[in-house]
């Protein structure tokens, strides 16, 4: 039996005293993911892990992504995504503007992801020692709950287009991206998924897009298109469906991109350094 201690949010959940560095019998993997499902977030504290051993226990939850951005990958480690500000010989070690909007990964592919693992390798502090560089993280299961039920049946069978080129040339204020390449677009066209998605293990509906890359509902018109968005972004990101996450050195947090979002916090620059590396899980196309 895990030891769980619950966020106060409706999502968000601690398991105690775990080494993720050594090899779990597959009745407590199992009960871990099911601890995924249940509360959407889960994160484990003062873990000590190699580049091996974060892809080892990804590789247990099933396929990984390699990122677009291959640039931004771990040397050696392509299933690595390095999200940082560290600068080494004058240039950056991984991205250094991600996640500024609220989004989903990899919800402009064909397949989105299932999840995201998240290793916290250093936390910026602040001049009194304490982290700065939170994530928020939204329930969109939460959301779709307390929508009425009359927004509940305009939704159901509408589908929005996401696109990585939305986001990607977002004004970041970080100095321009440099542009994708044709490969990059190739990999990456615009995608319509269910507005209202069900969960692929849960069965649970949720709300199923995001400021960052979901440009427009199918079949409406611009200004109606854009309004109704306008009006789910702010829902979903309410307050009261939010758990928001202080990085300690030695996190791994996990996140179902099937039913969150999240958004980073950048309240830090250098010589505040932040060191992060995600494993992604590859996904099926949503319902």
């Amino acid at each position: 039996m895990l030891n769980i201690q619950r966020s106060s949010a409706p999502l968000g959940a601690e398991i105690l005293n775990m080494d993720l560095s050594r090899e779990l019998d597959q009745g407590i993997f199992r009960e871990i993911v099911d601890r995924l499902h249940e509360h959407e977030v889960i994160f484990f504290r003062n873990q000590h892990l190699t580049p091996e051993q974060h892809v080892a226990f990804s590789r247990r939850w099933g396929d990984l992504e390699h990122h677009v951005r291959k640039d931004c990958c771990r040397p050696g480690f392509p299933e690595i995504f390095v999200v940082s500000n560290v600068l080494e010989n004058g240039r950056p070690i991984g991205s250094q503007d991600a996640g500024l909007f609220w989004h989903s990964d990899l919800c402009y592919m064909k397949e989105p992801s299932r999840g995201s693992l998240f290793y916290a390798r250093e936390v910026p502090v602040d001049a009194q020692g304490k982290p700065v560089g939170d994530t928020m993280f939204a329930s969109g299961t939460a959301a779709y709950g307390a929508l009425p039920e009359a927004d509940k049946r305009k939704l159901a069978g509408l589908k929005a287009v996401n696109s990585y080129a939305k986001g990607y040339y977002r004004d970041r204020k970080s100095g321009p991206r440099k542009p994708l390449s044709e490969e990059q677009k190739n990999r990456t066209p615009d995608v319509a998924h269910p507005v209202v998605r069900t969960h692929p293990f849960t069965g649970k509906k949720s709300l199923f897009l995001n400021e960052g890359y979901t440009a427009s509902i199918v079949g409406l018109g611009a200004s109606d298109s854009d309004a109704l968005l306008a009006r789910l972004f702010e829902h979903s990101t309410r307050p009261e469906f939010v758990y928001r996450h202080q990085w300690r050195v030695g996190d791994f947090l996990i996140w179902d991109n099937c039913s969150t979002q999240h958004r980073a916090v950048i309240d830090y620059q250098l010589p505040q350094r932040r060191l992060m590396e995600r494993t992604t899980l590859c996904g099926s196309a949503p319902f």
